[in-house]
């Protein structure tokens, strides 16, 4: 996938206003290669631990609203500081990546720079964090409301069951049941059954 390397005071197009001076800090107490990638359905952010001379690299999708972008930022710099206390014996989100993300991200909640909502999101997940942002449905909703709109597009839930919705590759499907935490949605054209998250974003089909 293409990169750009990005120059650090290029963060301000990136992050909300008030938390570039402090993510420098990081940045630079880390020595962080920074770069902004295009979009990848995968992932949101990436981290790879320095080699000798190297630096700690993160990669962070440039399409991320400003607040998900810092918040996956952040979860990356958790990564890179579990690292380095742990190297690679600890598990990638356990007890210790959660402990350097909770601090990360505390340190940034102190600047006062989130929206009540968001804020609120972000207390509720520090009582129990999952593996990623991407992996606690209620924040990524409220995320989400920070997003650029896109004409007539919806949320995998809000689709009703029978209906049909199209994915960003032009694949249309029919909604199914909701399954614990994931939403079935048959393929029209192989008729094969796949699992969505219920935050997916998709558009509906009349």
């Amino acid at each position: 996938m293409p990169k750009k390397e990005a120059p650090l005071e290029y963060l301000n197009n990136y992050i909300p206003a008030g938390a570039s001076a402090k993510m420098l800090e990081y940045l630079h107490r880390y020595k962080v290669h920074l770069t902004i990638t295009r979009t990848r359905k995968s992932i949101l952010g990436d981290y790879r631990h320095a080699n000798g001379a190297d630096h700690h690299r993160i990669s962070v999708n440039g399409n991320l609203n400003p607040y998900a972008f810092l918040i996956t930022l952040i979860h990356e710099i958790g990564h890179l500081v579990t690292f380095q206390q742990y190297g690679t014996k600890v598990l990638s989100h356990g007890k210790e990546w959660k402990l350097a993300y909770r601090i990360v991200l505390e340190d940034f909640m102190k600047l006062k720079i989130f929206p009540p909502d968001l804020n609120q999101a972000l207390l509720k997940s520090l009582h129990d964090l999952p593996a990623s942002s991407c992996s606690d449905l209620n924040l990524t909703r409220v995320l989400k409301n920070y997003d650029s709109k896109k004409d007539n597009s919806m949320l995998v839930e809000e689709i009703k069951e029978g209906a049909q919705f199209k994915t960003a590759d032009g694949r249309v499907f029919k909604r199914g049941k909701q399954i614990r935490k994931r939403i079935e949605g048959i393929d029209i054209h192989s008729r094969k059954l796949y699992l969505f998250s219920p935050v997916y974003e998709v558009e509906p089909v009349s």
